[in-house]
């Protein structure tokens, strides 16, 4: 079912920590917009947008400082899904045709404003034939006619359409949806606002939005004497086991209402959502039923620590252990890169990495290439085994060539999941 989406718009402040926020609180988009980047703010804000794309799951929308073809190109490299550009298609509407063209129309927004826009539709219908993917309509608090003008846009160009808001009353946005038929709606001054509450307000609206459903009734699970089922908690991405509680049919019911895990208390006999006193809530990804209907396992975004006694996980107690190779792959790579970013940040004296550091990105492109250069040659003798530290020192070196240009391996894994 087609859904309309809901997009936050991140203030300049704190744009990484509110990205966070809304990516687990429910948005199906999130926006960083800076109205005041110029060329200069524009190169800024990369590393912001870098850092916020490393932070969330769902797609970014970069918006501000675009005047060429080249700023477009930065800003998807960046990390950006989506550019959405202004004031550039209407000095030259070509730039919107040529970043269509090169990019997709599907990641190129343009922005209208209709409070001071001459012939607004139009000039939609030029940004259509120019290849424009989706188009932003902002009024700015200051336009009786905003819905009428949207209705008509639309009707005239057919492309999808972003309809802005400064409400955070989930009912108001959901006659705004109602009214234009956009397919999105961009959301201001939201102050870190529960997208899941605004999003069930709309759905209260017969307005169709992307909320959690369960597959099966609570009354298909296999419940003990209480009424209630084990829950067993973990991290979505390092997959670490973080707690295990349990569940009732109402605290289950509101954990798929609010997107965050709430449990039942079976010593205090009452629904606890994880995090209300504390702030290391836990917003749910994924919930699973195993094979025997009577556990759930539920992958989350854990906040701050999941124990009480301030430990990441509650299985910190050893018990029995024999000695065993536990090394994760991605694992070994995200350790060994954190200890090249750390000599980066803190120079060790006699340190080869801070060596290359020093020696700058000539040298380090230097050794990557004879690095590459000795697997080939190792890969052509008949004996195998002498690739393993070919490609160990290659991968040490590329590393060290992450960390200087400010990439990280989750954007290495980000760009192959999208070529699976």
């Amino acid at each position: 079912m087609e859904y309309k989406k809901i997009i936050p718009c991140v203030t300049m402040e704190n744009p990484v920590s509110e990205a966070r926020f809304y990516n687990d609180a429910g948005a199906d988009e999130i926006a960083f917009f800076d109205s005041t980047a110029t060329r200069e703010g524009l190169e800024k804000n990369l590393p912001t947008i870098k850092e916020i794309t490393r932070n969330i799951d769902v797609p970014l929308i970069a918006c501000g400082g675009v005047r060429r073809l080249e700023d477009v190109k930065k800003l998807l490299y960046a990390g950006a899904s989506k550019v959405c550009m202004k004031s550039a298609p209407l000095a030259d509407i070509s730039i919107v045709t040529e970043a269509s063209e090169r990019f997709g129309s599907e990641r190129i927004i343009v922005t209208i404003d209709l409070t001071d826009t001459p012939e607004p539709v139009e000039y939609a219908k030029r940004l259509k034939n120019a290849g424009a993917g989706e188009l932003l309509l902002l009024h700015y608090n200051k336009l009786d006619n905003y819905v009428e003008l949207v209705k008509e846009i639309r009707k005239s160009v057919g492309l999808p359409i972003i309809v802005s808001s400064y409400s955070t009353d989930g009912t108001e946005i959901a006659a705004l949806l109602k009214e234009t038929n956009a397919e999105s709606v961009s959301l201001y001054n939201l102050c870190e606002h529960d997208v899941m509450e605004m999003k069930q307000a709309c759905r209260n609206e017969n307005v169709p939005v992307n909320l959690f459903e369960s597959s099966m009734k609570f009354s298909d699970f296999k419940v003990n004497e209480d009424g209630l089922i084990p829950c067993i908690a973990q991290d979505y991405k390092t997959g670490e086991v973080l707690m295990l509680a349990y569940m009732n049919e109402e605290s289950f019911n509101e954990t798929i209402r609010t997107g965050r895990m709430t449990y039942y208390s079976r010593s205090r006999k009452e629904l606890w959502m994880k995090g209300v006193t504390s702030g290391h809530y836990q917003f749910v990804k994924s919930l699973t039923l195993d094979c025997d209907k009577d556990t759930i396992l539920a992958k989350v975004s854990q906040i701050g620590a999941a124990c009480h006694t301030g430990n990441p996980t509650c299985f910190f107690t050893p018990l029995v252990t024999k000695e065993y190779n536990d090394s994760n792959p991605l694992g070994v790579f995200r350790d060994v890169y954190n200890t090249i970013l750390d000599r980066k940040k803190n120079p060790k004296k006699g340190s080869y990495t801070n060596y290359l550091f020093d020696k700058g990105i000539d040298k380090i492109l230097k050794k990557v290439g004879e690095e590459a250069a000795e697997i080939i040659i190792a890969a052509k003798n008949p004996d195998p085994e002498e690739m393993k530290y070919e490609i160990s020192d290659f991968l040490y070196h590329l590393m060290v060539l992450m960390v200087e240009r400010d990439m990280s391996w989750d954007d290495v894994i980000g760009e192959l999941a999208d070529r699976e």
